[in-house]
């Protein structure tokens, strides 16, 4: 973040600062008392089991030179500390973040989709930076209070922003799209992650086309045509769209070659051919890419340079990540899952070279309502189709991939520790063992109590 004043602050955020404090100068943002460095504002945020008002006293001891809190809050600090005053302090850091985005001149990318996000976000920020310099998201900060906090650590410095989007209930996009102002739109893909919250995947394309409808002047939008919803989002667009796939769009990808922690292939866009190589496998993978792709071109990349940029990328954690335990290859995609992302990292598994034998590790999948058992009941069934040598599934949620897999070699178990006690006596060196599942079934903790000699 640039230098800012506690009266910029005051003004960007709708609040309200006393004038003997108006000169004092922030240096960054912080709504966590327990990262306060010296120089923070410390944004004293609240929920539903935490007030962020119960730390003002500890967040000026740890270096903040101001807080901002709530108008009606009982606050007992001296009458010497700063404070700005606002009605909300979540809608304050909002209304700070967009204010403040409008005083930057770079280009905002904007990325939603129900999978693929963070790596999209990875690749893109690799592929520009190779020639500019770029803000992005960390991790996956993509939510009401993420996206404001990553904005407001860009700077005058930086040529471009690479924000990811996520959403879980209706209106969140458009919320998010009006706070970042993006210039270029990145929608994924569009699958059925939170339809729970969201009823169809219908209604989930129509949240994620906000975004689209967001991009204006000379902005453009970047879809994915091997997705079933991309003309109708396209409908949608203000602006012109670049499409990305396999078959029929303006950026492809053809000459595809998976190994266990790579992918080759050609990318072929405006008559120009180049060979790229990603340092992750999957044929998904190849479609997150190719976003980065057009992006590049659009800023005046050559080809060989973009595919330099795409070959340095560094994914996220926990995304289809390589490990290795006494010669058993562990593939890491432990951050999330949902139906989609689930079949495409079976699919990968299923792609993957490998000498042993391959192992399908599934925790549940959180957020599906009424679909839960018949997307849990697929995953199962396709693994078994895949002809996936053992098929594991961790936890209440996954039972039903159990079900689904009972034509296979299929185990079902309560906890991680007996799923990765199985492992231990039966992997072998050359054996190929994806694991995967939602956040909240935690399925980091299998590998952690692997202990394969």
């Amino acid at each position: 973040m640039r230098e800012l004043s506690l009266s910029d602050v005051a003004s960007y955020s709708k609040g309200v600062i006393d004038s003997s404090f108006e000169q004092l100068l922030i240096h960054s943002v912080s709504t966590d008392s327990r990262s306060i460095k010296d120089g923070d504002l410390f944004i004293a945020l609240k929920g539903d089991s935490f007030n962020g008002h119960e730390f003002i006293q500890e967040a000026f001891s740890d270096g903040a030179v101001a807080v901002m809190v709530e108008e009606d809050v009982d606050l007992n600090v001296a009458s010497s500390s700063p404070v700005i005053l606002v009605k909300d302090t979540l809608n304050g850091l909002q209304d700070f973040a967009k204010n403040y985005r409008q005083s930057l001149n770079l280009t905002g990318i904007g990325i939603t989709g129900s999978n693929g996000k963070t790596s999209t976000k990875d690749f893109i920020y690799s592929v520009l930076s190779e020639r500019f310099s770029v803000s992005a998201t960390a991790g996956n900060y993509n939510n009401h209070i993420g996206l404001p906090l990553t904005i407001l650590e860009a700077d005058d410095r930086h040529d471009f922003g690479v924000w990811e989007m996520g959403m879980s209930n209706p209106g969140e996009i458009a919320q998010l799209a009006n706070i970042a102002k993006p210039n270029i739109g990145v929608i994924t893909n569009v699958g059925v992650a939170h339809i729970e919250n969201m009823g169809s995947r219908e209604s989930i394309a129509t949240e994620k086309g906000a975004l689209v409808e967001s991009i204006t002047g000379d902005g453009f939008v970047v879809l994915n045509a091997e997705d079933s919803y991309a003309k109708s989002i396209e409908e949608r667009a203000h602006v012109r769209t670049v499409t990305i796939g396999f078959g029929d769009a303006d950026v492809r990808a053809d000459n595809i070659a998976i190994e266990s922690s790579s992918v080759s292939f050609v990318i072929e866009a405006k008559g120009q051919r180049e060979e790229a190589f990603l340092p992750v496998p999957g044929k998904h993978m190849v479609l997150n890419a190719l976003m980065a792709v057009a992006i590049g071109m659009n800023e005046g990349l050559p080809l060989n340079v973009i595919a330099k940029g795409l070959s340095k990328t560094k994914l996220s954690g926990g995304r289809l990540q390589k490990r290795e335990f006494g010669g058993v290859i562990i593939i890491d995609d432990t951050y999330n899952a949902n139906p989609d992302s689930v079949m495409a990292a079976i699919q990968c598994l299923a792609e993957m070279n490998c000498n042993g034998r391959r192992f399908a590790v599934i925790g549940g999948m959180a957020e599906l309502g009424m679909i839960s058992d018949s997307e849990h009941q697929k995953i199962g069934a396709k693994a078994v189709d895949l002809g996936i040598d053992f098929i594991l599934s961790v936890g209440e949620m996954a039972v039903q991939i159990d079900e689904g897999a009972k034509k296979g070699n299929s185990l079902f178990f309560n906890n991680h520790k007996d799923c990765a006690a199985f492992i231990n006596a039966e992997a072998c060196p050359g054996d190929l063992i994806l694991i995967k599942g939602s956040r909240s079934s935690a399925m980091e903790n299998v590998i952690s109590n692997l202990d394969i000699s």
